[in-house]
C-alpha cells in the first residue's frame, strides 16, 4: 500500500512537472492571492521560474490562470452579495406595503409611501463626493477597468465590485487574464533581470 501510495505521489509530480515545489503550488498561491487574502504571489512564481528557467512561459501561463481564476471567484462574491443585497430590499420593501396597507385599510385611507422626516445628513461631504466620482469613473471604463485587477490593495476589490455591478461575466474575465498576464510577465522579467544570479 505504502508503496502504491509513493509511486502515485512520484507520478503526479513528474505529470505536473514538479521541480521541488511546483506548477499546482504556483497555480493554488495565485488563485490565492487574487481573492480577498493578503498573500503575495509574485515570490512564488519567481522562486519557481529560477528553479526551471525553462518553464518561464509555463509558469506565467498557469499565474495568470490562477490569478484569474481568483478573480472570478471574488467576481461571484460580489454579485452574490448584490443578490442578497437586493432580495433582503425587496423582503423589507413588500413588508413595508403590507404593513402600510394595512394601516390604510384601518384607518380607511390611501397609503403613503414612508418618507423620512429629516434628510440624512452626511458629516463628510467630501467623502460623497470621492465616492460619487468613483462611482462615474467605474461607470464609464465598466469592464475595462479590470485590467487594474493585479494593483495591491484595490485590484482584488475591484472584481467584487464589478460582480456588484453585475458588468457581463466573461469581458470581465478577459480584462481581468489581460491585466493580470502582464503583471506577472513584467514582474517576473524584472526580477529576472534585477537578480540574475541569485
Amino acid at each position: 500500500m505504502e508503496t502504491w501510495f509513493n509511486e502515485s505521489i512520484a507520478w503526479l509530480l513528474a505529470a505536473l512537472a514538479l521541480p521541488g515545489v511546483g506548477l499546482s503550488t504556483i497555480f493554488i498561491v495565485t488563485l490565492l492571492s487574487a481573492t480577498l487574502l493578503p498573500i503575495g504571489s509574485e515570490a512564488a512564481v519567481f522562486g519557481y521560474v529560477k528553479m526551471a528557467p525553462d518553464m518561464f512561459w509555463t509558469a506565467i501561463l498557469v499565474a495568470t490562470a490562477g490569478n484569474t481564476a481568483g478573480g472570478v471567484i471574488t467576481y461571484y462574491m460580489g454579485l452574490g452579495a448584490h443578490k442578497a443585497v437586493e432580495k433582503v430590499r425587496h423582503a423589507h420593501e413588500a413588508h413595508e406595503e403590507h404593513g402600510a396597507a394595512q394601516v390604510a385599510q384601518v384607518a380607511h385611507v390611501s397609503p403613503v409611501p414612508h418618507v423620512p422626516l429629516q434628510p440624512h445628513h452626511n458629516p463628510h461631504p467630501e467623502h460623497h463626493r470621492i465616492r460619487r466620482a468613483m462611482h462615474d469613473w467605474l461607470v464609464r471604463l465598466g469592464p475595462k477597468t479590470l485590467l487594474l485587477s493585479w494593483l495591491p490593495v484595490v485590484g482584488d476589490p475591484l472584481c467584487a465590485v464589478a460582480g456588484w455591478m453585475r458588468w457581463p461575466a466573461a469581458r470581465c474575465t478577459l480584462y481581468m487574464a489581460i491585466g493580470k498576464f502582464l503583471r506577472y510577465l513584467s514582474m517576473t522579467a524584472g526580477l529576472l533581470w534585477v537578480f540574475p544570479h541569485s
